[in-house]
């Protein structure tokens, strides 16, 4: 699995059914509530992509749809580990909808869902492999119990010059997070399409360059960047074997 999301849906009802009727979003409704979400940042135009290569956008870039009946933009600044303490502007947008937060990070084997309801909070999940629970706030949703209930176990491996720890969760979440993305949004990213499945790669999205004026000078935490890759060690090579272990490879 190599999936990563960071995605905010508005919507009128229920998403999957006002994703499949969307058509091209109006680029000036579009720009209007990317400024009503990045109040008082700089907003500039980019160039645009859709709703499956543009889940997960560059650092600094937004992809984002405005509808009538529905809304959603695209942006890994939305990857917060705590739903609960998503900033006002983004929760107060949602009052009279439904508002509906995704994200995961294959890197880490993250996951984090929430959905609210007039801007109340309904359902909150955050979790990662190595971190377990982070956020679990409201009853779970059915498409989650079969998870908890054990019905989709998973098997960790252990670096060869790690001691092996047991895995945290009863399931892994990126298995989580594709489905809690089908059920919630009505597509996945990886893995088997479904026929009800919506096909997120016709939906366009506009481009963006968000920049919050506040934050450090993009320049320096680039050096800042290189700075940390330089200090870093060699890099290390394993191979998996037919037993499922790991053995280290020499490397030139």
């Amino acid at each position: 699995m190599g999936a990563k999301t960071g995605l905010l849906v508005y919507a009128d009802g229920d998403v999957p059914d006002l994703l499949r009727q969307v058509g091209v979003p109006d680029l000036e409704q579009t720009s209007a509530m990317m400024r009503r979400l990045y109040p008082g940042w700089a907003i500039e135009a980019a160039a645009g992509s859709n709703l499956w290569e543009g889940i997960y956008p560059p650092d600094g870039r937004s992809y984002a749809g405005s509808w009538p009946g529905v809304e959603l933009v695209c942006d890994r600044r939305l990857m917060a580990d705590l739903p609960s303490r998503l900033p006002a502007e983004l929760v107060a947008a949602s009052m009279g909808r439904r508002m509906v937060l995704h994200s995961m990070h294959s890197v880490v084997d993250s996951l984090t869902f929430a959905m609210w309801e007039n801007g109340r909070l309904i359902r909150s999940l955050s979790l990662s492999a190595d971190g377990g629970i982070v956020e679990n706030i409201g009853e779970p949703l059915p498409f989650e119990l079969p998870y908890w209930a054990g019905e989709h176990p998973t098997q960790a491996i252990a670096w060869p010059d790690e001691d092996e720890k047991p895995y945290l969760l009863p399931f892994h979440p990126l298995a989580m997070g594709e489905n809690a993305l089908r059920v919630l949004c009505g597509f996945i990213v990886e893995g088997r399409r479904e026929p009800a499945d919506l096909d997120a790669e016709a939906i366009e999205l506009h481009g963006f360059f968000a920049r919050d004026p506040s934050a450090p000078d993009p320049t320096k935490k680039e050096a800042a960047l290189r700075a940390a890759v330089a200090a870093m060690g060699p890099p290390r090579s394993y191979v998996l074997n037919p037993d499922g272990t790991l053995t280290k490879r020499d490397t030139p």
